[in-house]
């Protein structure tokens, strides 16, 4: 008995600490804490990244203005992201249109003038010693091709320069035996292989990739600065803020009132029970805000409206759960066998529904571009973490409830026994 009464106390101060805890990240989230000793916690409204369409930016539309074959382009385009991600902007929308151009979005405060002609001039491929000295540069190499080496079987970058690198190359690895030689492209390090041999063939390897995709993509700038593509500006457009500051407001307020009913209906059709599925849902919220932190994700329109469908989906979980729940205790089981039960009977269906949502959110993801990869992105986030808050927190709390004796009747679940 000592035992029994020990663990329903226990119980009892771990779904208070669970439930002030929900409501201090909560609170986190949407106020953040003010600056003290220079630590500041951000809100979710300071620190989530936002799109072209939600905070204005500059849109530039670029032509490639000679005759090239598919991979040309998609090395211009890494050049591209390359030259972005040196202004401090991660995850810029960059993408091909038609046969020959390519859509840059920028979102943030920036002269639309010096970006157009930042990312319009062609890209310079330098190999640069220790010292500082320009070793080469991208019109001396051949090729660079990512290989597979086949006695380590590590992931590498394959070199061929030309003749007129050669002998270059040559005199650089006599010189710098033993010290690194760093590649650069626009003055941003691709890459800084040290010399481990005196190379006089005029074909070098790059070794020490984390994977056969790092290998790809130094391959790939490589090339670019072997093979500049020209490019012109055709368009460029400074969006303002008028649409985000118009529609931020907007999708909040639906989405309080969304969420607001969506808490009402569980607590009213499922009582104590839907009490704590609103708990739940407040732990995937913030779990999926967090996410969208962590993955530097920039939330769009269409990204928002992906987050707020998963929202529906997450409750949906639950209903699952609770109607299992309310079946098995109808039949006369008890409260603990019920909810077991109930929890393995509405898994498959859980994962069934919500793996097809998946397929098509990865589906959108790759064939997709702009705003359709943003809905996709967040769509599947969403779902991920939304079977994993009805599959584990929901019963996680659920049998806290049921420990510290807060869930001891059929009829706080909506079921009356004569």
């Amino acid at each position: 008995m000592r035992t029994k009464k020990r663990t329903k106390a226990t119980s009892i101060v771990t779904f208070t600490i669970v439930v002030l805890l929900i409501g201090l990240f909560a609170g986190l989230g949407i106020y953040g804490t003010p600056d003290v000793g220079g630590y500041k916690v951000q809100s979710f409204g300071e620190v989530l990244q936002r799109g072209l369409d939600l905070q204005g930016g500059v849109s530039m539309l670029l032509e490639v203005t000679s005759e090239v074959d598919d991979d040309t382009i998609d090395r211009a385009i890494q050049t591209l992201e390359m030259r972005v991600n040196s202004m401090g902007v991660s995850e810029t929308p960059i993408v091909r249109e038609g046969e020959n151009r390519i859509r840059v979005e920028i979102p943030g405060k920036f002269n639309s003038s010096e970006i157009a002609t930042m990312l319009s001039q062609s890209g310079k491929l330098t190999f640069v010693g220790p010292d500082g000295v320009e070793i080469l540069t991208g019109e001396d190499v051949e090729t660079a091709e990512p290989v597979i080496n086949t006695v380590t079987n590590e992931p590498q970058v394959s070199l061929k320069f030309k003749e007129s690198g050669k002998e270059k190359f040559a005199e650089a690895t006599e010189k710098y035996y033993g010290q690194a030689i760093t590649i650069k492209m626009d003055d941003e390090t691709v890459s800084a292989p040290t010399v481990q041999a005196i190379i006089t063939d005029g074909e070098a390897t790059i070794t020490n990739m984390s994977s056969f995709d790092e290998a790809k993509r130094v391959a790939g700038i490589i090339k670019s600065g072997a093979l500049p593509v020209a490019l012109k500006n055709v368009e460029t457009k400074t969006v303002g803020p008028t649409l985000g500051e118009e529609a931020i407001p907007l999708s909040l307020k639906a989405g309080l009132i969304g969420i607001i009913l969506v808490f009402l209906f569980m607590i009213v059709y499922y009582r104590l029970p839907g009490v704590i599925a609103s708990l739940a849902l407040i732990v995937y919220i913030l779990l999926v805000l967090y996410a969208f932190k962590a993955f530097g994700v920039v939330l769009t329109l269409p990204g928002i409206a992906g987050f707020l469908l998963t929202i529906g989906m997450a409750v949906d979980a639950n209903v699952l759960i609770f109607e299992r729940i309310k079946e098995e205790l109808k039949i006369g089981k008890s409260i603990k066998s019920s909810m077991e039960s109930g929890f393995h009977r509405a898994l498959s269906s859980i994962i069934d529904s919500n793996v097809t949502t998946i397929i098509a959110a990865v589906v959108l993801f790759y064939l997709g571009s702009g705003g359709v990869k943003g809905f996709a992105l967040t769509l599947s986030i969403g779902i991920i973490l939304s079977m994993f808050s009805a599959i584990v927190i929901t019963k996680y709390l659920l049998q806290l409830a049921f420990n510290a004796g807060i869930l001891s009747k059929p009829s706080y679940f909506g079921v009356k026994r004569g």
